[in-house]
C-alpha cells in the first residue's frame, strides 16, 4: 500500500477536499478498473470525459479523485485532490507509485514521424549483443530483457509505461530504448520520466487528424527535447530541415548526424545492395544488413547513441554490422519464380517515397515494380492523394486497396486517394478494395524479376474493418500466394 500524499509529488494541485494521509491500494484512469480504496484519476479524453465517471468510480471503491473541475456532489469521506492537468498528474502520480524507475535506468527516447521503431529496436539489440540487459518500449512489442509482451500504442500510458519499467529494474535492466510518439507527448504520458538521451529521426506529414497544424506537430516533438536535463544526450538528423529546431532550446549536450552536412556523427554510402549497405562512418567503413538510403541515417542514430552511452565505437560499429531488420520494415523475400516481394510499414507520404526510391536505386530497371498501398480509416486524411500520388509516380503498376478501414468506407477513401493521381498515370492504376485480392493480383501480375512493395502495415497482423480486428498479415499472405502461384 501507497499512502496517497507520497505520490502527489510534483503534482500540480489547485486544492485539496479530505485528507492525504490515507492508503491506498493503486491507481487508474479507467473506472472499470476500480476497487476497494484505490485512486480514480479523470482524463479528458477524445472519445470520452473521466469526469463522468468519478460517481461510478466511487461507487467500485474509490478512495480518492484526481479531477480538473470538482464535481457538484462532494461525498463525505471521499478525497478530492483539484489539478490544474490530470494527464500531467497522472504522469507524476504513476511514476511515483512504481517508484520512479525510470531515474534507475539508463533511458533513451527517439522520436520523428519515420525510423522510431527501428532506431529503438536495433538499439536494443545491439546493446543485448554487447551483453547489457535491456528494456525496449516500441510499436511492434515491448521486451523487459528476453521477455516479450503484447504492445497496443507506440507509447503506452504513463501507469503502463512505469510498470514496465518497474519489471525492468526488477529484472535487472540497465538500458531501456523507448519510441517517443507526438500523441505520447501532447497527453504528458512522458512529462515525469527521466531520460538520459533523445534522438530525433525526421518530420514530414502524419497525425494532421490529431494536430491542426503542422506547427504544432513539430512544436510538440521540440517540447520533448526541451525538456531534456543537461545530463542528457540530444542526437539530430541535420539532414532535415527540423533538426536544428529541435536542439534550439534544449539544455542537453547537443550532437549531430548527417549524411549531406557536417555533423558530429557523418556517413557515406560506398554501395547500396538488397542484401545490404557499405558505409563510411566517420572514417570507417562498416556493412550492414539493412537496405536503403533512410536506413543509413538509422544506423548513424544507434551509432551516435551507442557512442554517448559509453560504447567504444568500433565496439558499435562491430555490433552493427552484425544487426537484423525489424519486422515489418523493408522486410522481403524472394520467390522460387525469382519474384521479390517487400513488406514495409511505410504508412506517410515521406516513409512511401523513400521506400520507392531505396528499390529504384537497386533495381536493374528491367524489371516491373508493383506497389500495393492503401490508408488508414478515421486517420489523417490529407495525405491519402499524396500517397496515391507518389505510389503511381514511382511505380510501373499502383493497386490501391484497404489498409485498416476502422469505421470508415474503404470505397470513400479509395476515391479520396484517387483524387491525387494524375491523369497520364491513370493506366498504370488499378483499384482492388480487398487487400488479400489486390496484394494476389499483384503476385499474378508479376514476372520473374519482378518487385512486389506492400505498403502501410508492415508488422501488423491484423486489419480493423468496422472496429473489429481480423487476423491480417501481408507477409504471411504473400508468401501463401506466391507459393500457391508455383503449384
Amino acid at each position: 500500500m501507497k499512502i496517497l500524499k507520497d505520490i502527489l509529488y510534483k503534482v500540480a494541485i489547485e486544492s485539496v477536499t479530505g485528507s492525504t494521509d490515507i492508503p491506498i491500494h493503486k491507481i487508474d484512469f479507467d473506472s472499470r478498473k476500480i476497487e476497494e480504496n484505490d485512486v480514480f484519476i479523470a482524463i479528458r479524453g477524445t472519445l470520452s470525459d473521466g469526469h463522468d465517471y468519478i460517481e461510478k468510480a466511487i461507487q467500485l471503491g474509490a478512495a480518492a479523485i484526481i479531477c480538473d473541475t470538482l464535481p457538484g456532489n462532494i461525498e463525505k469521506g471521499i478525497t478530492y485532490i483539484q489539478v490544474k492537468d490530470t494527464n500531467s498528474a497522472l504522469a507524476f502520480m504513476a511514476a511515483n507509485y512504481f517508484d520512479n524507475p525510470s531515474r534507475k535506468l539508463k533511458l533513451v527516447g527517439v522520436t520523428g514521424t519515420n525510423g522510431k521503431t527501428t532506431i529503438a529496436s536495433l538499439l536494443f539489440q545491439l546493446f543485448q549483443k554487447a551483453g547489457f540487459k535491456v528494456g525496449l518500449l516500441s510499436t511492434v512489442k515491448i521486451m523487459v530483457d528476453e521477455t516479450e509482451y503484447k504492445a497496443t500504442h507506440t507509447t503506452p500510458d504513463s501507469i503502463t509505461i512505469n510498470h514496465y519499467f518497474n519489471e525492468m529494474i526488477e529484472a535487472g535492466v540497465t538500458h531501456c530504448f523507448m519510441e517517443v510518439s507526438s500523441h505520447g507527448i501532447h497527453q504528458k504520458r512522458t512529462e515525469a520520466l527521466h531520460f538520459v538521451g533523445g534522438i530525433f529521426t525526421n518530420l514530414s506529414h502524419d497525425h494532421l487528424d490529431y494536430h491542426p497544424t503542422f506547427a504544432e506537430y513539430r512544436d510538440v516533438k521540440k517540447s520533448f527535447f526541451d525538456s531534456l536535463p543537461k545530463t542528457a544526450f540530444a542526437l539530430s538528423n541535420i539532414d532535415d530541415k527540423n533538426g536544428t529546431v529541435m536542439l534550439q532550446n534544449t539544455v542537453a549536450r547537443k550532437f549531430t548526424y548527417a549524411l549531406k552536412t557536417y555533423a558530429d556523427f557523418k556517413a557515406q554510402i560506398l554501395e547500396s545492395q538488397l542484401s545490404g549497405l557499405l558505409l563510411k562512418v566517420n572514417e570507417n567503413e562498416v556493412w550492414v544488413k539493412l537496405i536503403g538510403t533512410f536506413n543509413a541515417y538509422n544506423v548513424l542514430a544507434i551509432y551516435g547513441a551507442a557512442v554517448e552511452l559509453g560504447m567504444d565505437s568500433f565496439e558499435a560499429l562491430r555490433l552493427l554490422s552484425d544487426l537484423e531488420s525489424v519486422s515489418g520494415r523493408f522486410q522481403y523475400i524472394i520467390s522460387e519464380g525469382n519474384v521479390t516481394a517487400i513488406v514495409d510499414y511505410a504508412h506517410t507520404p515521406d516513409a512511401l517515397e523513400n521506400v520507392l526510391i531505396t528499390i529504384d536505386d537497386i533495381r536493374t530497371k528491367n524489371e516491373q515494380l508493383i506497389t500495393v498501398v492503401g490508408c488508414g480509416g478515421n486517420r489523417d486524411k490529407a495525405k491519402r492523394p499524396v500517397m496515391a500520388q507518389i505510389a503511381a509516380n514511382l511505380s510501373d503498376k499502383a493497386i490501391l486497396t484497404s489498409d485498416n478501414p476502422r469505421n470508415e468506407d474503404p470505397e470513400v477513401i479509395l476515391d479520396e486517394m484517387e483524387e491525387g493521381v494524375e491523369a497520364h498515370n491513370y493506366k498504370k492504376l488499378l483499384r482492388i478494395t480487398d487487400r488479400k485480392q489486390a496484394i494476389k493480383t499483384a503476385c499474378q501480375l508479376a514476372q520473374s524479376n519482378d518487385i512486389i512493395l506492400i505498403a502501410g502495415k508492415g508488422h501488423e497482423t491484423y486489419q480493423e474493418i468496422n472496429g473489429v480486428r481480423h487476423h491480417f498479415d501481408d507477409m504471411e499472405t504473400v508468401k501463401e500466394i506466391l507459393e500457391q502461384l508455383r503449384k
